[in-house]
């Protein structure tokens, strides 16, 4: 069950990433978005270039640093994808994103929802960083899994958008809404998974520091392969 959804995990993120190089490396930039936002978008060619392609290359790196095997095999290339995938995929793609979210379509809610992923984004992802400074590696797993799924969203939006379309909901209705069912639920989802692994030991007296030290180990069952 664990390498399946690894496996589903690969095959979303790395058909996301596939798609976004296709759309917006070699298609007239806006061609394939809302008429509504070409405007925008060549308005502002360079922040949406990088934020797309920064981002691409998280969508890309991501899932792979959660493999044990390259984790135990390959530690020191697991430690420079680590690096990319923080240094250029989050920071830059964030930034470039938190920029772009006050130009949204969709007006202040989509503006907001779009913002908040970005600035969350950029959080996490420092979080990480600093707990694998420090050599907590529990705690940087942990943070991983948290960033990791604000990368998703860039899958989950492309999911929610068509299916919102598809039941008959108009794009000017559903890409509000879109822009922060893209990433709460995805975020939530991992603190669940944590606090429902971490539960029972918190709950017995005088584990609360046995809980502390271990539950950062824990990671969803989707990016941990086995």
């Amino acid at each position: 069950m664990r390498r399946t959804g690894f496996a589903l995990l690969v095959l979303l993120s790395l058909g996301v990433a596939g798609y976004a190089v296709a759309v917006y490396g070699f298609l007239p930039l806006g061609s394939l978005v809302h008429p509504d936002m070409r405007a925008t978008f060549e308005a502002h060619r360079l922040g949406i270039l990088t934020h797309i392609f920064a981002s691409v290359l998280a969508l890309g790196l991501g899932p792979f640093q959660f493999s044990t095997r390259l984790r135990t095999s390959r530690p020191a290339l697991h430690r420079w994808l680590g690096r990319v995938y923080l240094g250029i995929g989050v920071l830059v793609g964030g930034v470039a994103g938190l920029a772009m979210a006050a130009h949204a379509f969709g007006g202040p809610i989509a503006r907001l929802g779009f913002a908040g992923l970005a600035l969350a984004w950029l959080v996490t992802g420092s979080c990480a960083y600093r707990a694998i400074r420090a050599g907590n590696v529990a705690l940087h797993r942990r943070w991983m899994v948290r960033n990791f799924a604000l990368t998703f969203a860039a899958v989950t939006l492309r999911l929610w958008l068509p299916a919102s379309i598809a039941s008959g909901v108009a794009f000017e209705v559903a890409y509000p809404v879109v822009a922060w069912l893209c990433w709460v639920p995805s975020l939530v989802l991992a603190e669940w998974l944590f606090n429902r692994k971490a539960g029972p030991a918190a709950a017995a007296p005088g584990a609360r520091a046995a809980t502390t030290s271990t539950a950062g180990a824990v990671t969803p069952r989707a990016v941990q392969r086995r």
